[in-house]
């Protein structure tokens, strides 16, 4: 039921987008009779495109779901950039108006007129597509360091190497995949750890993305937890790809990492909604866990939940892209206080979002750069951390 309130909502809001743009070209041009259908029947097709892309992808016709997917969340992230351009100039107008009228001066010279504002969006829009493709190949590392008490200082660095959302399927693919790994590789982990939506869409021949992850060793493990793409996705499905490419995949469970740390991982709350969720919740798990034992929680939202914040050093998520796409980010600031980078929840404790390193729907990335995230973690005494 859930799902289906999802669609209607995204369908009707995707659908006034169509219908913004298309009075913006009527506004623009005087077209033919059979230019408006043409151009009514294309965008009504555009706006199911993304049903019939999953309906394709489940029917097992990978390739024309594959070319659709390509056209369909091209247009998707180009409209999306092209109606925010509008709207910027619709308010550049009505300001305009507004103030022609406070100050009795007739402002129409700098004021484009409807065919004007339509090329001018056009620019912008076609720009920005275009930067946020490239920007969504170029993946960025961010370096995290972290002082604690709770590990041995004799240990000295031990380093957790976090990939969140990459979203393989139909768009993200083995290409992509191997030039985020090869970034992994060259950061050497100790552990990898995966905060969801690894997988997108349904799983068909994905023996060679399981070779490539396999590829990259961390020895002391490979940890990773379920996003909501993988309960989209088919959650039994996704865990079985998980653990063929080598990971711990934690549903609910506590990890001991050879006395050094506890890592914990809890299901996305998409996949509990359905029941579906094989294990505890973090505030179960973490009832029963000794004090001085250094604690990292991996979980796919960057939720803190108030009753653990006390139990938890660390907190890996993922989920918000970083907005992915400027200005959608804005948005995303707003459901998620913590929407990307490192914050301190209390002293000592901290969250990472990971902005990701893939991409859902349109493959643009528009100041939002994908990363792969480097997190040190160095032993150090209680009196040097006061320093």
């Amino acid at each position: 039921m859930r799902f289906l309130i999802f669609i209607s909502v995204f369908v009707t809001l995707y659908a006034l987008l169509h219908f913004y743009a298309f009075l913006k070209v009527q506004r623009a041009f005087v077209l033919a009779r059979w230019v408006s259908i043409l151009l009514i029947c294309f965008l009504l097709f555009m706006v199911f495109s993304p049903i019939f892309i999953r309906v394709l992808e489940r029917s097992g016709m990978e390739t024309p779901a594959s070319l659709l997917a390509h056209t369909g969340y091209v247009w998707m992230g180009f409209l999306f950039l092209f109606v925010c351009s509008f709207f910027a100039l619709d308010l550049y107008h009505l300001l305009g108006t507004l103030g022609a009228r406070l100050i009795h001066t007739p402002l129409g010279r700098w004021l484009p007129s409807p065919r004007a504002a339509f090329y001018i969006a056009l620019v912008v829009s076609v720009s920005a597509a275009g930067y946020g493709y490239i920007e969504a190949l170029n993946i960025h590392t961010k370096q995290v360091t972290i002082r604690t008490t709770k590990i041995p200082k004799e240990l000295g660095r031990f380093r957790i190497v976090q990939i969140s959302d990459i979203h393989l399927g139909l768009i993200v693919g083995e290409w992509r995949l191997k030039r985020i790994l090869r970034k992994v590789r060259e950061a050497k982990p100790d552990i990898l750890v995966s905060t969801g939506d690894l997988l997108d869409g349904q799983i068909h021949d994905m023996s060679k993305m399981v070779d490539v992850f396999r590829g990259v060793s961390a020895p002391y493990g490979k940890f990773a937890v379920s996003g909501n793409h993988e309960f989209y996705a088919g959650i039994e499905k996704c865990t079985d790809f998980m653990k063929k490419a080598g990971f711990v995949v934690l549903r609910g469970d506590t990890h001991d990492i050879r006395g050094v740390l506890l890592v914990m991982g809890v299901d996305d709350k998409a996949v509990n909604r359905r029941g579906t969720s094989a294990g505890a919740s973090e505030y179960d798990l973490l009832s029963d866990l000794p004090g001085d034992r250094f604690v990292l929680l991996l979980k796919h939202r960057p939720d803190l939940d108030r009753r653990c914040k006390e139990c938890i050093d660390l907190q890996l998520s993922g989920h918000t892209h970083g907005g992915q796409i400027f200005p959608f980010s804005l948005i995303v600031k707003m459901l998620y206080p913590v929407y990307a980078g490192l914050s301190e929840f209390r002293e000592g404790a901290f969250i990472y979002v990971s902005r990701g390193a893939g991409t859902w729907g349109p493959p643009f990335r528009l100041l939002a750069p994908p990363e792969i995230t480097i997190i040190d973690l160095y032993g150090t005494p209680a009196d040097a951390l006061k320093k």
